[in-house]
């Protein structure tokens, strides 16, 4: 098992980013990272999600969301090819730092008897991608309460 987590604060209220991220049809316009989400999001329900990260071609998953707590945690949980072989708990979680600041923490973890050899070939990329959505999620936070 292998856990990748990143942070980064934003200046705006946890619904604000709450509001962003779990708008998947403006993803297009802001996401560098999670290009395209299709589906309503709902617990017990597949997504739809094209990743794209830097220098690879686009991949699409079918996650099944595991967790939709407004304004706290949205979580879902993909595999590659059959469960067991390399699987990710994808999360992102909002905590209120103050009023008009949030800390947004988004990671996943990985399971499974490839995660070695996979976390070794896409690792510094999975890692790279997260951060660049933290960053593109602040800025549109952010710019739309400017």
């Amino acid at each position: 098992m292998k856990n990748l987590e990143t942070r980064i604060r934003i200046n705006a209220s946890v619904d604000d980013v709450w509001n962003v991220l779990t708008d998947f049809k403006s993803y297009p316009e802001w996401n560098p990272f999670v290009i395209k989400i299709d589906g309503k999001g709902e617990v017990g329900q597949h997504l739809t999600n094209d990743i794209k990260m830097e220098g690879s071609a686009v991949q699409t998953f079918r996650p099944l969301v595991l967790v939709r707590d407004e304004n706290k945690e949205f979580r879902w949980k993909g595999k590659l090819f059959v469960t067991g072989l390399f699987d990710g708990e994808h999360y992102f979680q909002l905590k209120s730092i103050s009023e008009n600041e949030t800390e947004f923490i988004h990671g996943e973890i990985f399971s499974g008897v490839l995660v070695a050899l996979v976390m070794g070939l896409i690792g510094e990329k999975t890692k790279a991608g997260f951060e660049a959505m933290n960053t593109a999620l602040k800025n549109r936070v952010e710019n739309l309460n400017a």
